[in-house]
């Protein structure tokens, strides 16, 4: 048994996509059961589908690309906690969850992961999210990465200011993550998005090795 848990989502055509955004679509430009030699495939896809992090020119004019992440942010000690029962995530629900002092890195599993679980395929508007004063707290924390368990930090209905208070404060901001099967608890993250030249987003694959403690 790997002592590696996969929390990204499986890019497909069937994903929950944020109303607007290109659908994924993997066609084969060459293929063996059409008698040619090897099998090649294209993708296409919007930069912010299934498992992904958010680069600071997403809201940020003059914000950075992908590929000008921290990769000390993307990897290292994490903590899972769990918010079952919340409409929104706000700076008291964080402030609840009593983290360990030297917590830099946050993974959120709230109701959202249950859709993930079930399958569903439809873009849901009521998914929980962040507010701006919980955007506000992981900045005052301290946090250099925050994950979410749906396609955006933010609120469907809210104005941008959760995302840009993270993306200037240079918080990573990871998104679309799975965290179904996973336990509260402390683990170690290694998400690694494609390195894209100007892309203000990528696609991660995104892992969890349980720690002791």
């Amino acid at each position: 048994m790997s002592q590696y848990l996969d929390i990204s989502l499986t890019l497909s055509s069937e994903l929950p996509r944020w109303p607007g955004s290109p659908p994924v679509e993997l066609t084969r430009r060459r293929d063996m059961a059409r008698g040619d030699h090897v099998n090649d495939g294209a993708l296409s896809f919007g930069l912010h589908s299934g498992t992904h992090v958010d680069a600071p020119v997403h809201f940020l004019a003059d914000g950075a690309d992908v590929t000008h992440l921290a990769l000390d942010a993307l990897i290292g000690p994490a903590v899972v906690a769990v918010l079952p029962d919340v409409e929104s995530v706000t700076a008291r629900d964080l402030e609840g969850l009593r983290l360990p002092a030297d917590t830099r890195r946050l993974l959120l599993r709230t109701r959202n992961s249950e859709g993930w679980r079930r399958g569903d395929r439809e873009f849901r508007k009521d998914f929980v999210a962040l507010t701006a004063d919980a955007a506000r707290w992981v900045v005052e924390r301290g946090l250099c990465l925050i994950g979410v368990d749906y396609l955006s930090v933010q609120r469907f209905h809210d104005a941008p200011e959760t995302h840009i208070v993270l993306l200037k404060a240079e918080v990573v901001i990871l998104e679309g993550l799975n965290l179904a099967e996973i336990e509260p608890g402390p683990y170690e993250l290694i998400a690694l998005p494609l390195k894209l030249a100007g892309a203000d987003g990528a696609p991660a694959r995104a892992v969890l090795r349980k720690l002791s403690g």
